[in-house]
């Protein structure tokens, strides 16, 4: 059941993007790609679920291309966000008007049929999100079958969820027959320190070969004010844990936040803080999404200097 977002007051409104993304002081090297995002709207044309946990503004494909311009990124991965549910109509239109330099993340049930996965890997969708803190997602205990109808895809099972709880998932993460891939530096709060078993775990996770991360919402799990100087130490440890299993993501519009939010070339711009090699920088920009989101591969720059 959908519904065109405006009318339930007792679902709240997000905070729309900032319109203006300011300029970054990082350049970053041709191919880079921003590996979390959203597209929202129009409502008229993709209701929202009924059951969400908030209702965003629009934020739509042109907006979004002017911040990636402002920035500098060439690709995207478009994520399917929860208040869309299982309908990817709004997820696929963007990628599909990418002129493949976008991907796509989908939610979906494990009794999709095949013509649809068919259809949704000719357009550039290469995994499927299980997002276990907001309405409107697929359970976890549909994980292991959902990960056997992608495997002939060679798609991953993106997760948003509690990383406090991964020691007590790991396992059932091992034995899936796909990569995973972890939301928002593991999604958990800065203050139970690298140390916490949840942490620790993903660590170990990333270290066995079948885990990936994304360096993104750093705002989603900092008890600080910007640059967030509690999240550099999980930030750090990842990296010189397992670099060439990193991706960065802007998260933008950054929905289901209070507070401010950063302009997005600050955001772009912690980057070097986390990652201070260069040669790490392009892998986590650049040669971890080729491979994570099977992009052709980009001219490698001899640093991390811009393409213009």
């Amino acid at each position: 059941m959908s519904e065109s977002g405006l009318k339930n007051p007792s679902i709240p409104i997000c905070q729309g993007p900032n319109p203006d993304p300011g300029k970054p002081k990082l350049l970053i090297p041709a191919g880079s790609c921003d590996c979390h995002a959203h597209i929202f709207g129009p409502a008229d044309r993709y209701p929202f679920t009924s059951n969400r946990s908030y209702t965003p503004p629009e934020a739509s494909i042109e907006a979004y291309r002017r911040m990636l311009g402002a920035l500098g990124f060439d690709r995207a991965v478009i994520v399917q966000p929860s208040v869309y549910g299982m309908d990817n109509r709004c997820t696929g239109a963007a990628v599909r008007a990418s002129n493949a330099s976008w991907r796509g993340v989908a939610v979906m049930t494990a009794d999709v049929k095949e013509s649809v996965l068919v259809d949704l890997h000719s357009a550039g969708f290469r995994g499927v999100r299980l997002n276990l803190l907001f309405k409107g997602g697929m359970a976890l205990d549909e994980l292991e079958r959902i990960a056997h109808v992608i495997e002939p895809f060679g798609w991953h099972v993106q997760l948003l969820l509690d990383g406090r709880e991964l020691d007590q998932l790991a396992d059932r993460f091992r034995r899936l027959p796909v990569d995973i891939v972890i939301d928002h530096i593991g999604h958990m709060p800065a203050t139970v320190g690298v140390n916490h078993p949840g942490f620790q775990t993903l660590l170990q996770l990333t270290r066995e070969g079948r885990c990936w991360v994304k360096l993104s919402g750093a705002y989603r799990v900092s008890g600080e004010q910007f640059p967030y100087n509690d999240v550099v130490p999980f930030a750090r440890a990842l990296v010189e844990t397992a670099p060439d299993r990193l991706v960065f993501g802007t998260d933008w519009p950054h929905p289901a936040v209070n507070g401010f939010i950063p302009q997005d070339a600050s955001l772009l711009d912690l980057l070097p803080l986390w990652a201070p090699d260069e040669d790490v920088q392009y892998r986590i920009l650049v040669t971890n999404p080729e491979r994570l989101y099977d992009f052709p591969r980009a001219p490698k720059n001899s640093s991390m200097a811009p393409k213009r």
